[in-house]
């Protein structure tokens, strides 16, 4: 077993908590922005001190609801202001937060309240409101229900603009917790916060379920702590106080987000909340944050719609050279002569002309992304390197509180997700299983002993990824074990290095790899239809119905160059031969996507049996 670790470099105090945070900031940097509220005219700066108080005035309302220490509260809604404020204020009365995604269905919502005992709540629409109302009967222990939008039904922001301005739109949620506790003393609320400690549970998580279930992770306030507070040292250009700032998007039931925003609590620098996918160009253009954090997908759709608009506007040719000039930038900065004179100079006139847009539309300001939950790709972190962009491909999981491994901020090396988490240990098992070991790892499955007892061995956390470290304890993934292919001939296929590559076309929606017990490897494709309908209106085909234009011949062709670029990643016996486009989209609706956007690979496969054997002849 090959093992690298690296020394911590913050250590978790002896009876920390993740609330305690708030009382540090609102003693150290009391007039410093931490927190900035969407506004109809802008956003508008919350305090260190402001947003602690608002945070006690929230959970005095909690404790006089009869929320008791170590309780569950749910808490189902999109990124938004109010979400971060509950969710501390959660821990302020000692309880536990149980996050939701705000797209789950009632069925998953019945579970989740049911399975982690919530004893109440937090919703952020009507909407979302009348799904947990739908299963009352399944969930008897959760008698306290609070809607953050009451009446409003959305999040528009305040109007008042003030500095510690506690009205976001809502008029429910906060605002009736926060007269509910009017009468609850300090000294009570204090005392409450102070039954926590580093081993308390802070929240759980549950799994996406792509195999069954979702499982509830338990995770601590030693865990968040150890997390982020390493994060933000060996990343501290990227949180300054007072200089740096995010602009949280993604959803923040996933603990990728959960842990950014706690991160950016303990530094602290500035966090704003971007809930609407759809604004999120007027949002990053007017918030304009100094770092990003996303997942591949979403730094493809700005790659693919720079490019398509590009030449839309006859001007594609132009974007392509600029695109390779950044990568070849990009990769010079690794060689050992570095960049050479007539490159930079090549660098210096397309960043004039293609970079700098291309950093407008990301806020302009920022210049490091975090990225994780998928892979990249070297393309891409090549390109956004080069355009002055550089994008730190980090690895996490639920059960690791996110991110246990990251590229420096300084020595980045693209096509890796980087070295260990300071402060913990990766280690690559004999059969190449990505195994972890650290502070910041779960505590547990929820009521599971025995799936704990499975992942938990030796004081490892077995992540059931597969992968290798290099001399210097980078870490490159290769793929899952449960989802490596065995065709008839032998061979053994890792499905995450086409796919990857395939879903990076412009065409591509989703690409799902097949061929277990087959005599050759084929893929499953569906079609991003917003590039579809760009693509058709590019070469004279729009007004073609869907399913004809599904079948074009030079669609086909666009197809197939996305699949060589896959296949050029592999060896001839793993390359896809064959590959079906679906008429469909996968979706979270459709049961093909957990909402943390995993395939479910038993659903499609179960689905889609039959395309899979018209593939092969059966």
């Amino acid at each position: 077993m090959r093992e690298f670790g690296l020394p911590a470099l913050y250590e978790v105090p002896d009876g920390a908590s993740l609330p305690l945070l708030l009382d540090h900031n609102a003693v150290r940097h009391p007039s410093e922005p931490v927190m900035a509220r969407r506004t109809d005219g802008g956003w508008a700066d919350v305090t260190a001190t402001g947003f602690r108080d608002q945070v006690r005035a929230v959970a005095k309302g909690l404790i006089a609801s009869g929320v008791e220490p170590g309780e569950r509260i749910a808490l189902m809604s999109r990124t938004r202001y109010e979400w971060t404020l509950l969710d501390f204020a959660i821990w302020y009365a000692g309880a536990v937060t149980v996050p939701v995604y705000e797209t789950s269905s009632a069925e998953q919502v019945a579970w989740i309240l049911a399975d982690s005992g919530a004893v109440g709540c937090v919703t952020e629409l009507p909407a979302h409101r009348a799904i947990v109302e739908s299963v009352r009967d399944r969930v008897p222990a959760c008698t306290r229900l609070w809607t953050i939008d009451e009446a409003t039904g959305g999040d528009r922001g305040g109007k008042d603009g003030g500095k510690d301005s506690g009205r976001d739109g809502g008029t429910g949620a906060v605002e009736t917790l926060t007269a509910a506790g009017a009468g609850i003393t300090d000294e009570t609320l204090e005392r409450r916060r102070d039954t926590l400690g580093p081993d308390s549970t802070a929240t759980i998580i549950y799994t996406s379920g792509t195999t069954g279930r979702p499982k509830g992770c338990m995770l601590s306030h030693r865990a968040f702590l150890a997390d982020a507070g390493n994060v933000v040292r060996a990343l501290e250009p990227l949180f300054r106080t007072g200089r740096s700032s995010v602009l949280l998007f993604l959803p923040l039931a996933h603990v990728f987000a959960r842990l950014v925003q706690v991160a950016c609590v303990a530094a602290p620098i500035r966090m704003g909340h971007a809930g609407d996918i759809r604004t999120l160009t007027d949002d990053l253009g007017s918030f304009r944050p100094t770092t990003l954090l996303g997942v591949p997908r979403v730094f493809e759709k700005v790659y693919n719609s720079a490019r398509a608009k590009a030449r839309e506007g006859g001007r594609g040719g132009i974007f392509d050279r600029a695109a390779d000039t950044a990568t070849a930038y990009s990769r010079a900065l690794d060689a050992p002569g570095g960049v050479p004179l007539g490159l930079r100079l090549k660098h210096a006139l397309f960043d004039r002309l293609v970079y700098r847009k291309l950093r407008a539309v990301l806020g302009g300001r920022a210049t490091h992304a975090i990225s994780g939950g998928a892979a990249l790709g070297e393309r891409l972190g090549h390109f956004y390197r080069g355009i002055g962009f550089t994008v730190l491909e980090g690895y996490g999981l639920t059960e690791s509180c996110a991110p246990t491994a990251f590229n420096p901020w300084d020595a980045p090396r693209i096509g890796t997700v980087g070295r260990p988490l300071p402060g913990s240990s990766v280690a690559i098992a004999e059969d190449g299983e990505v195994l972890l070991r650290g502070e910041h790892l779960f505590s547990g499955y929820w009521q599971n002993e025995a799936a704990t007892a499975e992942a938990m061995k030796d004081g490892w956390y077995h992540t059931g990824d597969l992968g290798s470290l290099d001399e210097d304890g980078y870490l490159s993934l290769t793929g899952r074990k449960k989802e490596i292919i065995v065709t008839a001939g032998g061979k053994n296929v890792a499905p995450a290095v086409i796919e990857d590559r395939v879903r990076a076309h412009a065409l591509i929606s989703e690409c799902m790899v097949v061929g277990d017990g087959r005599p050759f490897v084929a893929a499953l494709i569906t079609l991003d239809e917003e590039f579809l309908g760009r693509w058709a209106a590019g070469h004279g085909k729009e007004g073609l119905p869907h399913e004809e234009l599904l079948a074009d011949p030079e669609v086909l062709a666009a197809v197939q160059e996305a699949v060589d670029s896959g296949n050029a990643e592999v060896s001839r016996a793993e390359s896809v031969r064959a590959f079906r486009v679906l008429p469909v989209q996968f979706s979270e609706d459709s049961g093909h996507l957990t909402p943390s956007m995993k395939l479910k690979r038993h659903v499609v496969l179960k689905d889609y049996a039959r395309v899979i054997d018209e593939i092969y002849g059966a």
